[in-house]
Order: structure tokens, then C-alpha cells, then sequence
């Protein structure tokens, strides 16, 4: 289907999306729409005439036609987005406020909610992405005038080449400009009469222990982290690790890093010894930061005889790093109980607090690095993906203030760590550049109970809650009481981040965590990427439980078969994305011919994201996994997201992984670890309903070929499922299993192991 094609189609979608949405606008009653009833659904006319004849011809709100000359160029950018035409006329719907009772229907933003948001119709979104992507010189060029450069860029806003066929792959944004991160976070929020409004509140591991820092104290705090690293020889492009837990340290290092220009490489305090020697290995710090010890619940982790091995070993290997900056966590260990070696160690509460709390900031052009961040690669090696500053800091300002709808008045927590991208781009720099006022939380979600984190949003009043899918079938698993006992009356806006979140929790979320009033930003993005490529908007457009919606601002995404060629419509297959954006990786630390070679030789021309996706017949994007984690069963390829997805809609089944063995007919064959509910025990009849529940939602072709019953799943200490080890385990390649040391609970694999024939 051609080009021209698409455009008339998108158009037709534009006159019916604007008509239906002034038509649900206009005959609002307090907040719930006068629309025809019918088995409880909510019906809505196909026609658009009909549509036009359902809304007085005297309401100052009627139905218009929009110009075609305005909407031509954004239909061919947006030439995916169908019509609805044919689906407004049993449109199955709820309005915010209303229970969601199935996973199918749709969630209109409420109109106060959409009259209050940045973005308050999907008409204000085309209008955006259209100019973003027709000019985006100039549409990111005035959004980053809005913050503060020493020296404003080159005529040349941007340049690229994504095509590895045309030479080395190559992305730059607002070059030859000066700016700081850390200024436009802290200094000019300041500036603008922020000094005072609280910057973080740290909720610590026991409940009670708690601290907060307003913008000035925050400022004082990194100036002087930042002095001491340059007294110790810390210079503009030197890395530092980072290895440490939620403590209110941590973004004080990352700040106080960027302030004076080095390079800061933060890393889960959670690897192992073995993982913090290959990082050190790789970039060559300077200096290692790290706290003695961290209690996550009950438990304690001796921090520092982690990093002392690692050290250790590095040296033994020809690095060595002559200062361990350590912060002493004594409600985890007394300094005395901490092993330590005089002529390299430093306690942080000794040293930092003697230096000055002015620190004169070292101005870095646009393209200078800010951070080292790795990610996990297929060749065992981790990959050293490189964030440079000022494409960077834009974009992930961008897209919290979008996405979120942020506005001055919100407390925002996201339950990230700052050892993943997540925690870089929304706990730390995207809050803070927007002046926000931000949670940090040290323990885990339940301790010391399931209701932990309901107890931590009335405290805060927390108006933006932004966490895992993981996090939320596990809370989810507890059951409502743990949520119910709490108000959470201030949450406005949820969101989801890290995996597909199948639609059976999005809906649990939406109901019990948000009562039926929250919309949920259902983000895909990658450590690559910098910050959201897709991602609802709050108040534009109506959501779907489990689908991230469409692009944001300046992100052309693309979905490609085999043959790298883009396939239009309703279509599943990789997905890619042409033309650059600001947050965009440079490359990989050390190793630019791994970056053009992972992420660019797949699909020339593209940036390939290793996730496959579907796309519905109205536009609407579903991420289905990486694309190792599409499962080929007899040449039907099957996201491990949407099977585990069937699964977990059994209402006996409380969590689920799914991986793909070999098979020697198949190619391939289904293998599902599943967790029941509480109180459910295993048996041959739940295993037929689970392989049934399956069978109906998708079809038999998706069948599981093995259910094997699991007390629990591997995770890291974040939340994220280990599915290297689920193969493993699945393929009985128990010799391979690898570290198990980052989980949080290692004893899980043994627990998996011994009900492998069960």
C-alpha cells in the first residue's frame, strides 16, 4: 500500500478521533460522558456524521473538519495510524474514575484531566511530533533554550548517519555548545527561587529513618563531594565507579561528577566482586566510592569486602585504583566492623565535609561524555554505553516533564536504582532538571511488610509513582488489602517501566494502586536510548492495558520483517527506529566497531533495538520482548511477553516466566515457570487450566509445552527476572548457570532445580 494511501487513511483517523473527542468532551457530566448504554459498554457512533448529529448545532463546541494541508505532512510520518472509523461503533470504553473491568477496554482521559495537561488532545500531539519531526532543528533547539549554556551551539544543530553502508555511524546533537548538567539541575533551579523546596526526601530501610534535602543544602552537599575529587586528582574526562545503594550519596556523586566534567560509572550495588572487576577493568577510574555496608530488609551486604576482592583483583590484572572513597552506613555496620586498609581507604564523613561548599563548575561542550553505564552484551562481556551531556540532559527533561505531565506541585518516586538507566534518566538528572521534588528509597518493597510502599506515598503525598511490572504482580500476588489499607488519595499519575507489563496487572494497577483515577505512562525505552521512545501522554489520547501507545516527540519508529524492509499497518516484527534523536548513545565505551556492529549492521540504515513489536490496526504499539525472547515454535513466532501475559490472566496464577528450549520437531518448544497464587498447591488439573488459559488467549499453537511449578523466579535485587538462568535450568545446563550472586534471593535456583521433574 502506498504512501498516499496510509496519508488518506490516517486522515480519516484524524476526523474521527478529533470528532469523537469533542463529541465525549462536549456532553460530559461530571466527568462521566451522556453516551448510549448497553450491557454495560459504552457505545459510540462510526459515523462521523452521525457523530455530528448527536452534538448541537448550537454547542460552541461542534464538530469541525480540520484542514487537510496542515494534517497531510503528519499523516505520511504517522501513516500507521488507521482509522477507527470502523471500531467507534462498539467502541468498549471507560473514563478515568471508572472501574476497568476488562483487559480490552480503553481508558479515556477524563476532560479536567486533559484541560489540565501539557498535552490535552491527541489534535496538540500531531501538531508536536509533526513539527518534530519535519523541523527538529528547530523544535529541540527551542526547548533546549529554555536552560542554561555558557556558549549556545553551531548553526548545525544536529548531524547523523545511521546507514552503516555510508561510513562510520556517527550522531551529534547541539555540538559546539557549552552547558553543565549539574548547573541546570541545582544552580539554576536556585536561580529561579527553588533554593528552598525540597530537592530529595530519603526513606530509609527501617521505617522512621528518613532525611531530606532542599536545592541549597543538595548543592552545598555535591560542591563539596566535588572538591575533594578534584583534590584528589579527579580531572574533566577521568571515570570514577560508583558503587553504591539508595543512600542520598549516590545522586550527590553523580552530580558532583558531572559538575567538574568527569565521567561517572555507576554500578548495582548488588554485582558481584567478579562483575565490578570487568567495569573497573574496562574504564580505569580514578577513584571507587562505595559505602561499607547496605541492609536490604533483614539482610546486610558487606559492600566493601566486595569492592576490597575487586580491587584486589583488578590490581592483580594491572589496574589499580588508589582511593576507596567509603561512606560509613552505620545502620548497616560500624566503621569498626569494617575491614580497611590505611593507605588507600577514606571514610567519606571524615574527609567531604572539611571541603568547600563552592565549587566552580567546568563548563563541557554538548558532546562531551557524562556517563558510563553497563549493560549486559551476548558475548559476556558488558557493554560500556556512552551518554554524552547536552542531547542527553534535553531529552530526558523532555520527555519526564511529557510523559508524567509534571508540574511543580508533584512528588515524584520512581522505585528505580540508580545502578540502571531508569534511575540515571527518572530518579536523578529528568526530575531534577525540571526542579522536581523527588523520593528516594533505600530497602525493598516489603519490608517490613507488602504495604511498604503505600505507607511511603501517604507519607509524601507522592503524586507520581514509577516502578516495574515486576514489582507490580509481585504486590499484586499479596493481594488488595496490603493496597487498600492505605489512602493514596494524592497519586495522579502511575508508571511502568522495564518489561511489557501484561494486561491482567495493568489493570490491578490501575484499579487497586490508582482506584480507577490514575492514568499509567507505560514506557519503552532501552539504556541505549537515553530516555521514553514510547510512550502515552497522559491526557491526549485513550490507553490500553499493556500497549505503550505511540512515539514520542522526534522518535520515528519502524517495524521491519526479515529483510529489514517496513512493513506498513497491522504488523508484527523488529523494531527500529530512522533518524536520530537527542538522548541517543554515541557508542560504546572503548569499542565503536561493537556499537555499529550490534546496533546498526542488523538493519542498515536503522537503529535496531533488539525488541520485536506488534502494531494494531489503530496504531497502537505492543512491545513483545527482545527478540532472543521471541520463541519460533514450528515457525510461529511467539513473544515469551504475550505467553506469559495468558498466563498470569488465570486467576490461580500470581507470576510467570516463560523461555523457548530446542525442540527437535518444533525447532523450538514453550517452557513456562509459573507461580501460583498464595494457597494454591500445584497440581495436574491447574497445569491443564494454565495450558487451556493459553490456548484460549492465544491459541494452540502457543500452547506451553512444560509448566514447571516455581516458588519463586530468579530476580536481581531491581526486580528484573534473570532469564539467562530460567534457560538454563529449562535446557538442564546446570553447569552453566553463571553468577547468581546479584539475585536477591540465589536460593530460588536451587528451590527451581529440584521441582525440574516434579
Amino acid at each position: 500500500m502506498g504512501v498516499q494511501s496510509h496519508a488518506k487513511r490516517t486522515l480519516s483517523f484524524i476526523y474521527t478521533w478529533r470528532s469523537y473527542c469533542q463529541f465525549t468532551q462536549v456532553l460530559h457530566r461530571g466527568d462521566r460522558p451522556f453516551v448510549d448504554r448497553t450491557n454495560s459498554n459504552v457505545f459510540v457512533s462510526s459515523s462521523f456524521k452521525t457523530i455530528r448529529a448527536r452534538v448541537n448545532s448550537g454547542n460552541p463546541f461542534r464538530s469541525r473538519l480540520p484542514d487537510l494541508a496542515n494534517n497531510l505532512t503528519t499523516a505520511l510520518h504517522l501513516r500507521h495510524l488507521p482509522s477507527l472509523t470502523s471500531r467507534l461503533s462498539k467502541l468498549k470504553a471507560v473514563i478515568l474514575g471508572e472501574h476497568l473491568a476488562s483487559d480490552d477496554d480503553l481508558i479515556l482521559p477524563s476532560h479536567d484531566f486533559s484541560q489540565k495537561a501539557h498535552v490535552s488532545s491527541f489534535e496538540k500531539y500531531l501538531e508536536m511530533y509533526n513539527r518534530s519531526i519535519e523541523d527538529p532543528a528547530s523544535f529541540w533547539s527551542d526547548i533546549a533554550s529554555e536552560f542554561y549554556w555558557k556558549k549556545k551551539w553551531d548553526q548545525q544543530v544536529y548531524s547523523e548517519n545511521l546507514d552503516i553502508r555510508k561510513g562510520k555511524i556517527d550522531i551529534e546533537w547541539f555540538k559546539g555548545g557549552i552547558t553543565n548538567i549539574c548547573y541546570n539541575c541545582l544552580d539554576k533551579n536556585i536561580e529561579s527561587g527553588n533554593g528552598d523546596k525540597i530537592a530529595i526526601h530519603w526513606e530509609g530501610n527501617e521505617p522512621g529513618v528518613d532525611d531530606s534535602l532542599t536545592y541549597n543544602q543538595l548543592l552545598d552537599r555535591v560542591c563539596q563531594l566535588a572538591n575533594y575529587l578534584k583534590d584528589n586528582g579527579v580531572k574533566k574526562g577521568d571515570s570514577v565507579i560508583v558503587y553504591l545503594p539508595m543512600l542520598m550519596e549516590l545522586p550527590i556523586t553523580m552530580l558532583a561528577c558531572a559538575r567538574i566534567g568527569a565521567v561517572h560509572s555507576v554500578v548495582f550495588a548488588g554485582f558481584s566482586a567478579d562483575s565490578l572487576v570487568q567495569r573497573i577493568m574496562d574504564c580505569k577510574p580514578k577513584i571507587v566510592i562505595t559505602c561499607n555496608a547496605i541492609k536490604r530488609g533483614k539482610k546486610i551486604i558487606n559492600l566493601k569486602e566486595i569492592v576490597d576482592s575487586a580491587l584486589s583483583e583488578s590490581s592483580q590484572n594491572g589496574v589499580s585504583v588508589d582511593l576507596c572513597l567509603t561512606y560509613a552506613n552505620e545502620s548497616a555496620m560500624k566503621k569498626e566492623a569494617t575491614k580497611w586498609q590505611k593507605e588507600r581507604d577514606a571514610w567519606w564523613q571524615d574527609v567531604v565535609p572539611e571541603c568547600s561548599t563552592k565549587c566552580d563548575v567546568e563548563w563541557v561542550d554538548a558532546e562531551d561524555p557524562l556517563f558510563l553505564l553497563y549493560t549486559s552484551g551476548s558475548t559476556g562481556k558488558p557493554k560500556g554505553v556512552v551518554h554524552t551531556t547536552g542531547g542527553y540532559m534535553i531529552y530526558t527533561a523532555t520527555t519526564f516533564k511529557y510523559a508524567f505531565d509534571y508540574k511543580p506541585s508533584d512528588v515524584y518516586w520512581c522505585t528505580a536504582d540508580c545502578g540502571w538507566i531508569t534511575g540515571h534518566s527518572y530518579v536523578a538528572y529528568g526530575p531534577l532538571l525540571n526542579g522536581a521534588t523527588v523520593v528516594l528509597y533505600e530497602g525493598v518493597p516489603n519490608y517490613p511488610d507488602f504495604g511498604r510502599c503505600w505507607d511511603i506515598v501517604d507519607k509524601y503525598k507522592v503524586t507520581i509513582f514509577y516502578t516495574a511490572p515486576t514489582l507490580v504482580r509481585s504486590l499484586m500476588r499479596e493481594g488488595d488489602e496490603h493496597v487498600t489499607r492505605y489512602s493514596r488519595k494524592s497519586l495522579r499519575v502511575l508508571g511502568s517501566v522495564g518489561e511489557p507489563i501484561n494486561p491482567s496487572a495493568w489493570r490491578w494497577f490501575f484499579n487497586v494502586v490508582g482506584d480507577s483515577r490514575c492514568p499509567i505512562s507505560d514506557t519503552w525505552w532501552q539504556t541505549e536510548t537515553g530516555g521514553f521512545m514510547i510512550t502515552p501522554l497522559p491526557g491526549a489520547w485513550p490507553q490500553r492495558p499493556g500497549s505503550a501507545t505511540f512515539p514520542f516527540f522526534g522518535v520515528q519508529t519502524v517495524i521491519v520483517d526479515e529483510k529489514g524492509k517496513e512493513i506498513e499497518g497491522e504488523c508484527s516484527g523488529y523494531l527500529c527506529v530512522k533518524k536520530s534523536w537527542p538522548g541517543a548513545f554515541r557508542t560504546l565505551y572503548g569499542d565503536h566497531e561493537r556499537y555499529e556492529t550490534t546496533y546498526f549492521s542488523a538493519f542498515p540504515g536503522y537503529y535496531f533495538s533488539g525488541d520485536g513489536c506488534s502494531r494494531d490496526k489503530d496504531g497502537y504499539h505492543w512491545l513483545t520482548g527482545r527478540v532472543d525472547d521471541v520463541i519460533n515454535v514450528s515457525g510461529h513466532r511467539i513473544g515469551t511477553a504475550e505467553v506469559e501475559s495468558a498466563l498470569v490472566s488465570h486467576p490461580q496464577c500470581a507470576e510467570a516466566a516463560v523461555v523457548g528450549v530446542e525442540h527437535e520437531v518444533k525447532g523450538q518448544s514453550i517452557y513456562a515457570f509459573v507461580t501460583p497464587v498464595e494457597g494454591v498447591p500445584y497440581s495436574e488439573d491447574l497445569r491443564k487450566s494454565l495450558v487451556l488459559s493459553v490456548r484460549t488467549h492465544i491459541g494452540a499453537f502457543a500452547a506451553p509445552d512444560k509448566i514447571h511449578w516455581a516458588p519463586g523466579l530468579p530476580k536481581t535485587r531491581s526486580g528484573k527476572i534473570m532469564r539467562r538462568i530460567l534457560r538454563k535450568i529449562a535446557s538442564r545446563q546446570l553447569d552453566e548457570l553463571g553468577d547468581t550472586t546479584t539475585l536477591a534471593d540465589p536460593h530460588v535456583v536451587d528451590q527451581l532445580i529440584e521441582l525440574a521433574d516434579s
